[in-house]
């Protein structure tokens, strides 16, 4: 998530909760959210194959407490930075990357990607990619002109944000100001990746209730 901090009041500093988040991905719990997070994978999967979109520098726009966004772009990407609003999520983000006791075990994702790519057993190589490839976890706020401030990035190659405007952006309005914040990172030419929802006005963490704007 990247949601402007002077947006009253802050439901994601509050309310979003990373650990109830991260119940979605577990591959065993809901077959709706599998059905889903399959989706991604494959489509991120077509994208980053040899091939595909590679290069230098690839930034993550609201990464969230997760990493399947990235499982495929690491393969083809140098230098990854991931970014997000919460304090929490940048938290549990680190968690994983610095194999933290409590981390949340991404292995049965992994093991689908790494299938996908036609080597299921090499899912512990592919953690220790991912880990070595993410260079930076930053504060990040889409609705600033500046999203990543005070960092300063070289431009991307790449830039990828899953399930971010939607959450982020109050208004239609606002989600347009936020492309063209997120623009600003990226180098001439170079290729933006999105994935989200249509029609949601809100999602559930845990027992709370999130805000959405609907895209049509």
């Amino acid at each position: 998530m990247a949601l402007q901090e002077s947006k009253k009041p802050d439901v994601y500093q509050t309310n979003f909760e990373p650990t109830s988040y991260l119940e979605y991905f577990k591959l065993d719990q809901d077959p709706m959210a599998k059905e889903v997070l399959h989706f991604l994978l494959k489509h991120y999967n077509a994208t980053f194959k040899p091939g595909g979109l590679k290069g230098k520098l690839l930034i993550d726009i609201g990464s969230g407490p997760t990493i399947y966004q990235l499982l495929s772009a690491c393969e083809t990407f140098e230098v990854i930075v991931a970014s997000d609003y919460t304090d929490k999520n940048r938290q549990e983000l680190e968690k994983w990357l610095k194999k933290e006791p409590g981390a949340f075990d991404w292995s049965p994702v992994v093991k689908y990607v790494c299938e996908l790519e036609g080597n299921r057993d090499r899912w512990a190589e592919k953690e220790e990619r991912l880990r070595k490839a993410v260079r930076q976890v930053l504060k990040c706020d889409i609705l600033k002109e500046r999203p990543l401030e005070p960092a300063v990035l070289p431009p991307a190659n790449c830039l990828i944000s899953s399930l971010c405007l939607e959450a982020a952006c109050p208004t239609l309005g606002a989600c347009r100001d936020a492309l063209r914040h997120i623009k600003t990172l990226l180098r001439p030419r170079g290729h933006l990746v999105l994935s989200g929802t249509f029609g949601s006005s809100f999602y559930m963490v845990g027992d709370k209730g999130l805000p959405t704007q609907p895209l049509e």
